[in-house]
């Protein structure tokens, strides 16, 4: 039966192998299985420019995504909050489709809509201002000028930033705020909808306007790989051993 598989927030880095490891067994053993892989986000801790393709981890990750799409596998890249800049040279060096967040298609029939989910975290205005400033292509074109040295140390200081801003923050702000679901359900005709970023796999149903819209949150890849399965039959969230 065709399916189509849906992963995001595997935030890969050299930092944590195992999970470099599981993701290229998953690509080698388990992915040609659909006829398209849909990645939401959040495929590298951080990225701060396609110099990272000279890198062996980044290297290797292009190079297995690209052997699954020569294999017949159509596979699609969406930005996450992490990999934002992540660029043309990854995307053809990978094989990858780069889809636009949010992007509806067509599921086996049903109408389904695609986010990283960041934006629908509305409550969390002060990462919502941050995001405002770093997807302005000003903003990007100055800090690609920089040197990766500088960039990297950038992002790690970011990255510090948001570990400590984890803790001091409610658990209900750094979730999706339900009106901006209903809003973007509404916005595109009550559809089926997909996305990671919040790192509670979980699937909710929400009545909008008499419509009943199921939502699926993918998991991360912290400690366990998982992927969402989704054919005629519907959807199904499947850990890897």
């Amino acid at each position: 039966m065709a399916a189509s598989f849906f992963i995001s927030d595997l935030h890969l880095t050299p930092e944590r192998p195992k999970s470099t490891e599981s993701f290229l067994a998953f690509l080698r053993n388990t992915a040609g299985q659909a006829e398209r892989l849909y990645i939401l986000g959040d495929l590298f801790e951080y990225w701060v420019g396609d110099e990272a393709l000279a890198e062996p981890m980044p290297a290797q990750i292009a190079e297995a995504l690209r052997e699954l799409g020569s294999d017949g596998t159509q596979v699609f890249f969406m930005h996450g909050n992490r990999d934002f800049l992540v660029g043309a040279q990854f995307i053809k060096a990978a094989g990858l489709q780069l889809l636009p967040d949010p992007s509806v298609v067509t599921l086996y029939g049903a109408p389904t809509l695609l986010m990283h989910g960041d934006t629908l975290c509305t409550d969390d205005v002060d990462y919502l201002n941050f995001r405002k400033m770093v997807r302005d292509p000003d903003w990007q074109t100055k800090f690609l000028a920089k040197s990766v040295a500088e960039r990297k140390q950038f992002a790690e200081s970011m990255r510090s930033e948001s570990e400590k801003s984890k803790k001091i923050k409610s658990m209900s702000i750094m979730d999706v705020s339900t009106a901006a679901v209903e809003s973007e359900l509404r916005q595109h005709g009550y559809p089926r909808l997909i996305h990671g970023h919040t790192h509670r796999p979980a699937t909710h149903e929400h009545l909008v306007d008499g419509h009943v819209c199921e939502r699926r949150v993918l998991a991360d890849w912290y400690e366990q790989g998982s992927y969402l399965a989704c054919d005629s039959d519907g959807c199904e969230s499947i850990r890897i051993d």
